[in-house]
């Protein structure tokens, strides 16, 4: 298999999940916070594809799918076109509010950049770096695989925040 097929079979992991998580969920328990304070469904699936979407679109060179196919305006957030969730507060988090299929709209949209520029790579585009401001400097590479691990990490804490919602906690 090469780079390009396994980068996509895992991007491809997230969007199963993100659309397993969000499938019959109605606005209450997109918002609803586990113990009160936790990170709603719907902020971490916005976050997820938030980062997503800004981490391959920077090492693509391509523009966000939050601006350029207008979601910004759909989800209509009180938040700068920019953010992506970064260090939000717990106000910042309750402020994030959209239906399931808004959520795995844009989610879709962000995963269609995203395989579009994968299938374009081969295992040399790797090594390119990106990002320059850390030491070592960051690769294209580097930078997928760190993506994958963000977004996992949050898709299943929203599997789990389903989990504790179709039980009645949380």
């Amino acid at each position: 298999m090469e780079s390009k097929g396994l980068l996509l079979d895992a991007f491809g992991r997230i969007r199963e999940t993100v659309e397993a998580t969000l499938n019959g969920l109605d606005d209450e328990a997109l918002v609803r916070r586990p113990a009160g304070t936790g990170n709603s469904i719907a902020w971490l699936i916005w976050h997820l594809s938030r980062v997503e979407d800004a981490q391959v679109a920077s090492a693509a060179g391509l523009d966000q799918v939050w601006t350029s196919q207008a979601f910004a305006g759909r989800f209509g957030l009180p938040l700068t076109e920019r953010d992506t969730g970064y260090g939000h507060s717990s106000h910042q988090v309750d402020a994030v509010q959209a239906t399931p299929e808004l959520l795995l709209e844009y989610y879709d949209a962000v995963h269609r950049q995203t395989v579009g520029f994968l299938k374009t790579l081969t295992d040399d585009d790797l090594d390119r770096v990106v990002d320059k401001r850390w030491d070592p400097p960051v690769t294209l590479g580097v930078r997928l695989v760190s993506t994958i691990a963000d977004c996992l990490q949050h898709v299943g804490q929203a599997a789990y925040a389903r989990g504790l919602n179709l039980q009645g906690e949380g």
